[in-house]
């Protein structure tokens, strides 16, 4: 067994309405031993997160219809301590905060490392409430 193999694998709600970026997004995440659970709206994503369990929720944050903002109020009105990733082309600055603990943003288009190191803070997180 390696080390990979010995890391908890994080379920994972990933919501991209862009396909392609689904697919490659949705690859960078399985490959950091994520087991991903992809949609492409945000209604879709919570119909899912009400019958599923996830460690964690990566979402776009412009959505059709209902905005992966909402996505996020609506999981952490359900479930305050969630870990929620917005991903953007637009930096999100101290309005980040008003989410709370567990809510962090990449900025498109992101580094490979910035990914990893979300993922394993979110593993640490998840370790300790295990």
């Amino acid at each position: 067994m390696t080390d990979i193999d010995a890391r908890p694998v994080l379920r994972t709600l990933f919501v991209e309405d862009n396909a392609e970026l689904r697919e490659q997004i949705g690859e960078l995440l399985a490959e950091e031993g994520l087991a991903v659970v992809d949609c492409d709206c945000a209604e879709d994503a919570l119909r899912l997160y009400a019958t599923q369990r996830f460690d964690l929720v990566i979402t776009d944050v412009s959505l059709p219809q209902m905005s992966g903002i909402d996505l996020a109020r609506a999981i952490l009105r359900a479930q305050p301590g969630a870990w929620v990733v917005f991903l953007s082309g637009y930096a999100l600055g101290e309005n980040l905060s008003t989410f709370g603990p567990h809510v962090r943003a990449l900025l498109k288009p992101f580094e490979l490392e910035q990914l990893q190191a979300l993922v394993e803070a979110v593993r640490a997180s998840c370790s300790l409430r295990a």
